[in-house]
């Protein structure tokens, strides 16, 4: 009844799109401070488990029952009724519907970890719990079945691949809303592991395949054209920032060629299946400028965004949904749309328009709820506890034994 190829591609990319996770986890480790080292590793592997139980409860049927009001699904797969093991995605991708369900609950996993990174090493654990869950039902699953799930921006002809603005845009913007709620680091730490940074980076770079060309749900000429496209994107700005830092700070550090890949690896996420391969030779140049210059715009506003979220999520995503907009080719693929250069300006102004929408949207929603969560336990750790460390302090672990 399944096609048995895409369902077992669709698994092994689900379970790539987990290991970022702990890519993610190790990418953040290595960078924080010896003190604060689980603290933020915890933040990103709690998601694993609570992630699951929200997405299993009410998380899939939010993003993909039936439209309510264009904004978010019914109840129809509550606590996962009407998920029936012999039941098809539909018609045009032929894998059960369980294995759409666990790709994209790998994918809803990590987004929310990846804003830890804004405010590592001042905020405590109780409260990112709350954070996460309320960041999952009002920004992420809203924005889920909007774009992907039959909503108001998807009947409008926008395109988001794999999650430019679904993930990425999302996610950096709300860290930039949490970098102004709840403010600047007393102490500022050194990285502390720049190796474990680098098996973060590898993880990450390694499990974007899956999210990638997995964002297909089935195997055809479409999945490798995103698997390729995300490699040559990546290689193009991890070595387009080397050379701006070489040139600009003097020398190649390995912390800019990674997040320079990163960016890369962001950038073409909502294009990987839309634009040729040419066109994301010259995404990954414009991803590691942008994410290079982005990130010294920040720091040049004194903006406290400790791991760079904003820089590189939020404009990598905002730049790719626009550049999409400009080289999205029909020739390329059939399903998707004629961007600018191809006479498709209304499309481009429709990505435009929804890439600026949903990031305000995640920036305001993101602040008001940090807000209310403040309004009943304190988001931010005392300055005592944040001079001890946050591993000792909320945990009572430390990373290196004496």
């Amino acid at each position: 009844m399944f096609d048995t190829g895409s369902t077992a591609f669709i698994l092994v990319s689900a379970a790539l799109v987990m290991l970022m996770t702990p890519g993610l986890a190790f990418f953040y480790g290595g960078l924080v401070g010896r003190k604060n080292t689980m603290t933020i590793m915890m933040q990103s592997f709690v998601s694993l488990g609570w992630t699951t139980i929200i997405w299993v409860t009410v998380g899939f049927t939010m993003c993909f029952g039936n439209d309510v009001g264009g904004i978010i699904g019914d109840g129809k797969y509550l606590f996962l009724n009407n998920v029936s093991l012999n039941s098809a995605l539909d018609a045009d991708h032929n894998i059960p519907i369980l294995a759409f369900l666990l790709f994209q609950m790998m994918t809803a996993t990590i987004t929310p970890a990846l804003i830890t990174g804004a405010f590592a090493d001042r905020v405590k654990f109780k409260a990112y719990l709350l954070f996460l869950t309320l960041w999952l039902l009002l920004v992420y699953f809203p924005l889920v079945h909007m774009v992907w799930g039959g909503g108001i921006l998807q009947d409008w002809g926008v395109l988001d691949f794999a999650g430019g603005i679904v993930i990425h845009a999302s996610a950096g913007f709300g860290a930039l809303a949490s970098v102004f709620f709840i403010g600047k680091r007393k102490v500022i730490h050194r990285p502390h592991n720049l190796p474990l940074f680098a098996l973060g980076a590898a993880l990450l770079w390694f499990g974007w395949y899956g999210f990638n060309a997995g964002g297909e749900f089935k195997v055809d000429e479409i999945t490798v054209l995103a698997f390729a496209n995300t490699d040559i994107s990546a290689s193009f700005a991890a070595v387009t920032w080397m050379f701006l830092a070489w040139k600009l700070d003097g020398k190649p550090s390995t912390v800019g060629f990674f997040t320079g890949a990163l960016a890369g690896l962001v950038t073409i996420t909502p294009a990987a299946g839309f634009v040729g391969l040419r066109e994301a030779m010259l995404i990954g140049v414009v991803a590691g400028a942008v994410g290079f210059f982005a990130v010294r715009f920040k720091n040049m506003k004194g903006w406290d965004d400790s791991l760079d979220v904003w820089g590189i999520h939020g404009m990598g995503g905002f730049t790719g949904i626009l550049l999409l907009g400009i080289f999205a080719s029909k020739d390329i693929n059939p399903a998707g749309s004629d961007g600018l250069i191809y006479g498709g300006g209304i499309f481009f102004l429709k990505e435009f328009v929804a890439v600026s929408a949903m990031a305000a949207y995640a920036f305001l929603f993101t602040y008001g709820m940090l807000y209310l969560i403040n309004m009943f336990t304190p988001v931010r750790v005392p300055e005592e506890e944040e001079r001890s460390g946050l591993d000792i302090v909320e945990h009572g672990e430390e990373t290196y034994a004496l």
